[in-house]
């Protein structure tokens, strides 16, 4: 587990840009965090590093939203699957040839993949946010090794 303190939007974007240049296809992030504490923010860094030219925005509604950048990236909000037991073809979205970020991905721990980047977003302050970032699975230990220095 690493823990990082942005001070700044400015820290959370670079951070964000930093992860992306790491990024590889079916690689998965999970975000975790309450209202208002930079998952949202993070993500749109995050396509913003994979080029992705349109605006991204959370799919809060749609639950998925797909952009292509350098790589194909899915963003995906299941906070209002909290009641549901439907499959939604998550094997399609996390072993395709996309990125994919989870937010609210507790709420399907039984259908994400067992290797993954867990992060969690604590609001400290203003502009000021912990990060705690846990590699789940070696290829996610060796990105947080080159991710952290």
């Amino acid at each position: 587990m690493y823990e990082k303190v942005m001070n700044s939007l400015d820290d959370t974007e670079n951070f964000a840009l930093k992860l992306a240049s790491l990024l590889e296809a079916q690689d998965t992030i999970t975000l975790e965090g309450d209202l208002g504490a930079g998952k949202t923010t993070f993500t749109k860094a995050l396509a913003k590093g994979l080029g992705v030219a349109r605006t991204v925005n959370s799919p809060t509604f749609t639950i998925v939203k797909q952009y292509e950048g350098r790589l194909p990236f899915n963003h995906l909000d299941v906070y209002r699957l909290a009641e549901s037991d439907e499959d939604l073809g998550w094997d399609e979205l996390f072993y395709g040839d996309a990125v994919s970020v989870v937010e609210w991905a507790h709420l399907i721990e039984q259908d994400l993949p067992q290797e993954r980047l867990g992060i969690e977003i604590y609001r400290i302050g203003e502009n000021q946010r912990r990060f705690v970032v846990t590699p789940l699975g070696k290829r996610y230990e060796a990105l947080c090794e080159e991710l952290m220095k």
